[in-house]
């Protein structure tokens, strides 16, 4: 007879008679592969119902510690599974040391310092000003997403995000930048975007022409799909037209990757007339172009070109955008503009990712666009992003009078100076950093380190006050006096 003590009152019952079993079998009452009594001797034993006992057995059954067999009833399991688990720890620990992961690890240039955010004086050449930001204004569009929930389009389906979303991005883009005849597919940020496409249109030793000074996010994106990168040389104008002739002419080019409005890192804006030759060198060797126009709200003496989007009868150009900078980077919204032969493919191959992108908060921006408060936050903050631009700009030429020898060229919009400080950049940048000042210089946006002058730091004025600025300046600065 298996002696039990179970509490008679505790509810349910048959929980704490198989904590009883469990229990005697932990204390060697009854040893592996031992028949158990019957349902209905126990119950009598217990003076309960058959009923409750069998509800224990299959408890204690479903965790491993007993099992029935046909026409012999109840016995304690083989191996308990308190030494089952134990066995299986024990060969992972034996095994763990020779275990090899089955693939060869991507190396990509990824930051991996302290965020830039942490920093007191944040030159980041892409960080806009958060805290001014008006939250207020949206607060109203998002709780109107909560009260009056577009329901159909919160569940499965329709990957290319929210539709009166996509409709808002599609009439600004028409109205703003010139730009129709596209589907509009929106993205988790803008890198999103660049590596789905990397993935959808890039094989293996693909080669993609990319600035030779620019963003290696968008580099390590299309590393992902195992492309080769192709620097094309610049100049003071912006790259040189006829270095990517030649690369397209000889080199079999797949993809061009450009920012040809305020050039990231170094400001500058392509001409039309180069944006042209470009153009029609991609249509007459039949190449994709991504057009990344990463801040082009922020233009400021005059209204800016018109992007190669605009002008795409071949819809041969892949138009990438964010509010990341017109927001914040943790909004991640983007969006893509891209000709309708591609919308299906990247929609797919997006599907396989996620099933949905974050329309809640699309909706809410959608209909921020729609009431008019979204261009209103455009005009005060391309005007606040000019002021800042103009008074790094006074505060630099104060230093280059007081004989500090340095030299830039005003850009004409975007959210940073490409500042040439003729010493050593990296080490300037170095000193920033152990000061409480974050920026990045010259040799991080190198496709090829040997072509790194080191003379070059980027400066944004974009996400700092005009006083945060003149004190984070002073800062860096001391670097000479020393």
């Amino acid at each position: 007879m298996l002696t039990l003590t179970v509490d008679k009152h505790a509810k349910p019952k048959f929980l704490h008679i198989a904590s009883a079993i469990r229990s005697a079998i932990k204390q060697g009452q009854v040893s592996a592969s031992e028949a158990l009594p019957s349902a209905r001797q126990l119950a009598e034993q217990l003076h309960t119902n058959r009923h409750t006992i069998m509800a224990a057995y299959q408890e204690l059954i479903a965790q491993g510690w007993v099992e029935s067999i046909e026409r012999q009833g109840y016995k304690v399991v083989e191996s308990f599974p308190v030494e089952s688990s134990r066995h299986t720890k024990a060969n992972i620990e034996a095994n763990k040391s020779t275990f090899k992961w089955p693939l060869t690890p991507l190396i990509l240039d990824v930051h991996r310092g302290k965020p830039a955010h942490e920093y007191r004086y944040n030159f980041a050449g892409g960080n806009p000003d958060i805290s001014a930001f008006p939250f207020h204004e949206l607060k109203p569009f998002m709780s109107d997403c909560l009260t009056r929930p577009d329901l159909p389009h919160l569940s499965y389906g329709n990957n290319a995000g929210n539709q009166q979303f996509i409709s808002q991005v599609a009439t600004y883009l028409r109205r703003a930048r010139s730009i129709t005849d596209k589907d509009i597919i929106t993205v988790n940020g803008s890198q999103e975007a660049l590596y789905l496409i990397s993935r959808v249109l890039l094989k293996l030793g693909a080669k993609v022409a990319v600035e030779s000074l620019g963003y290696r996010p968008a580099w390590n994106a299309f590393k992902t799909a195992g492309a080769e990168l192709v620097a094309i040389k610049q100049h003071s104008k912006g790259i040189d037209i006829d270095h990517l002739t030649q690369l397209v002419k000889n080199q079999d080019i797949s993809l061009i990757y450009l920012t040809p409005l305020h050039q990231y890192p170094t400001t500058v804006t392509l001409p039309i007339h180069e944006r042209i030759k470009i153009y029609q060198l991609a249509a007459r060797y039949n190449v994709a172009i991504i057009e990344d126009d990463y801040d082009h709200e922020f233009h400021y003496a005059s209204q800016p070109l018109a992007p190669l989007a605009a002008d795409d009868p071949k819809g041969l150009v892949i138009y990438v955008a964010t509010f990341s900078k017109i927001m914040f980077p943790g909004c991640r919204i983007g969006y893509m503009a891209v000709d309708k032969s591609l919308t299906q493919a990247l929609i797919n191959y997006r599907s396989v990712m996620n099933h949905k992108p974050n329309v809640l908060m699309q909706d809410a921006i959608g209909r921020w666009m729609k009431d008019g408060a979204f261009e209103r936050h455009l005009r005060r903050t391309t005007k606040q992003y000019q002021q800042r631009r103009d008074h790094l700009v006074s505060a630099l030429k104060n230093y280059q009078e007081q004989g500090l020898d340095i030299s830039f060229t005003v850009p004409d919009g975007g959210m940073a100076i490409w500042l040439d400080v003729k010493k050593n950049a990296k080490e300037l940048e170095q000193f920033g950093l152990a000061n409480d000042v974050y920026l990045v210089s010259e040799s991080s946006f190198h496709l090829a380190q040997k072509n790194n002058q080191n003379r070059y730091i980027r400066l944004g004025f974009a996400g700092m006050k005009p006083e945060q600025l003149t004190l984070g300046l002073a800062k860096l600065f001391d670097y000479f006096s020393q």
